[in-house]
């Protein structure tokens, strides 16, 4: 009769894992049900609330351009070497339409500012894209400087000639 015992208790034991064992496979799926589900409302109801608040912010305004007139300087070379010129084409970018016309009247005044800074420049400064990258960023601290308070974004460059 203890063995009878002995064997029910060890009976009993090995039958309460495969029950638990049970319990967390069914734990793990109502888990997975779940996270599904909440995943699937998310991305379903999620991005129509999204789309609905970016089709309610107006669109940016496009910039505004100024046309600033050709500029031709000789660069600084060494004597005797022969003389190199700059042909600069540039444009003004600007965030709003009526800075256009505050810009204008000041034109003769930033081709003034842009001579004189190419007049000092080597032809090796203007050496690769590292070169006229530096030319942009100075030209447009330049401008800014000289039409405050109104400001520039960018100085675009439409064509460069060195000769």
């Amino acid at each position: 009769m203890a063995e009878n015992e002995g064997g029910a208790g060890e009976g009993e034991e090995l039958g309460a894992p495969k029950s638990k064992l049970k319990l967390i496979i069914i734990a793990v799926g109502v888990l997975a049900i779940l996270g599904g589900g909440a995943a699937g409302y998310f991305l379903l109801f999620g991005k129509k609330g999204e789309e609905h608040h970016a089709e309610a912010a107006p669109p940016p305004k496009p910039p505004s351009f100024v046309e600033v007139p050709d500029l031709l300087v000789n660069l600084v070379g060494n004597p005797g070497d022969r003389v190199q010129y700059l042909k600069v084409k540039v444009v003004l970018e600007v965030k709003e339409e009526k800075q256009v016309e505050h810009i204008k009247p000041s034109l003769p005044r930033v081709s003034d500012i842009f001579q004189t800074y190419l007049r000092e420049l080597r032809p090796s400064d203007l050496n690769g894209s590292a070169g006229l990258f530096r030319l942009k960023e100075e030209l447009t601290k330049r401008v800014n400087v000289a039409l405050a308070p109104n400001e520039v974004n960018a100085v675009l460059f439409k064509e460069i000639v060195v000769q």
